[in-house]
């Protein structure tokens, strides 16, 4: 995982929930849902829905609710529970009753799934708002340490030659070990803060940067956020462990291609103009007097760069509460907010939900941004890139 500012290091998961992730924790999480049963925890809860969520058509279906199935609920609610169940004293509905684990889930899960306001939740599911707040944050405390081995570089050969192949099929990028793309996620803030200025991007709107790496399969293998919005991409990713750990030789450092003419292509990403061009970072090239080959090197960065893009994209429209103008949050929570929505991201793509098939394909995640430009070049990689834009275009000389 990359950098989340202000954030103190944890303790590790041990070993124990590593493999317990990685197990089928419940052998009927892969059979077909059965009906609703009236000792059923889903069946009781639905009926005690209510306001506008309850007059929703599909208000009896999980799915249409938490934007999971429950398959992967019960999976989350495994991961949280020793967590949650530890602290959970206090956490009673407007009645005085106890709230359980599922429960409490429930509502982490359609907080940040839904964005709907502290008080709406609260109503919705007859809870104070104050409870709706404590659970959240005590959800996203829990799912940070148990689910971050969800958010990882591969750690093995075999898995990096896996998504190296899966780039190479997108549009030819052979050796591309990932695509690297940012995102800002908006608020408000109070006017007599003396630091709104700071967090005033480019476009004039408070924002907190989120810059994520992405496998073919649209998973994060590294985040960065915490950052102000006035911070440029560049930046952002030369403040990053990732970045210090690839300059130390530590990442991106698998097995090298031989081109045509004895060219060596070390492992890589891509990314857009907003990137300093690095041996280890390709970019595409400026517009304007570009070859044939130059052209079509851009295209196939772009096609390729797209995962990133579309990766970002499902995030926010899949938990809303980042996807939509946050009211005035706390700068130094929503970090690890952010974090855990890509996390719970990964965990839909790796339990291969369902529910993620019936999303539309959005590719903007930024809407009303230009594309930043960096004019850092690397001399050598500026050599690598043109030597690869000749050889995918076949013009590379043996």
């Amino acid at each position: 995982m990359g950098s989340i500012r202000g954030v103190k290091k944890r303790k590790k998961n041990d070993n124990k929930d590593v493999i317990a992730i990685q197990s089928p924790f419940y052998p009927q999480l892969h059979q077909p849902h059965p009906q609703p049963q009236p000792f059923d925890w889903w069946y009781h809860f639905s009926n005690r829905i209510t306001g506008p969520l309850a007059k929703s058509k599909d208000i009896e279906k999980f799915e249409s609710v938490f934007k999971i199935s429950r398959k992967t609920f019960n999976y989350i609610c495994s991961l949280v529970e020793k967590d949650m169940l530890a602290r959970s004293s206090g956490c009673v509905d407007l009645n005085g009753k106890r709230l359980s684990l599922n429960d409490q889930v429930a509502v982490a899960i359609r907080r940040l799934s839904s964005g709907e306001s502290l008080s709406t939740i609260g109503d919705s599911f007859r809870i104070n708002q104050s409870t709706v707040s404590q659970i959240t944050w005590r959800f996203v405390e829990a799912m940070e340490v148990r689910g971050l081995c969800h958010l990882s570089w591969p750690s093995t050969e075999m898995e990096m030659e896996v998504i190296k192949s899966k780039f190479e099929n997108i549009r030819g990028l052979s050796n591309c070990c990932g695509a690297v793309d940012s995102t800002h996620i908006m608020m408000t803030l109070p006017t007599v803060d003396p630091e709104s200025s700071v967090w005033l991007d480019r476009e004039k709107n408070c924002s907190m940067v989120l810059q994520a790496i992405v496998d073919p399969d649209l998973r994060f293998r590294d985040i960065v956020t915490g950052w102000p919005g006035s911070v440029s991409d560049d930046h952002v990713l030369r403040s990053s462990s990732f970045y210090k750990l690839t300059e130390e030789g530590k990442r991106l450092n698998g097995g090298k291609k031989i081109l045509s003419g004895g060219t060596m292509l070390r492992e890589y990403i891509v990314g857009d103009t907003g990137f300093p061009l690095l041996p280890w970072l390709l970019t595409p090239y400026r517009v304007g007097g570009l070859s044939d080959s130059q052209v079509e090197f851009n295209k196939r960065v772009a096609a390729t760069q797209m995962v990133a893009k579309r990766a970002l994209a499902r995030l926010k429209e899949m938990w809303k509460i980042i996807g939509g103008v946050m009211w005035k949050p706390d700068k130094h929570k929503l970090p690890r907010m952010i974090l855990v929505c890509c996390i719970l991201h990964n965990i839909v793509i790796h339990l291969e939900d369902e529910v993620q098939d019936n999303m539309p394909l959005i590719r903007h995640h930024d809407s009303g941004y230009q594309d930043q430009i960096c004019d850092l070049a690397d001399d050598t990689a500026c050599a690598t890139r043109e030597k690869l834009s000749l050889y995918l275009s076949g013009k590379l000389s043996t």
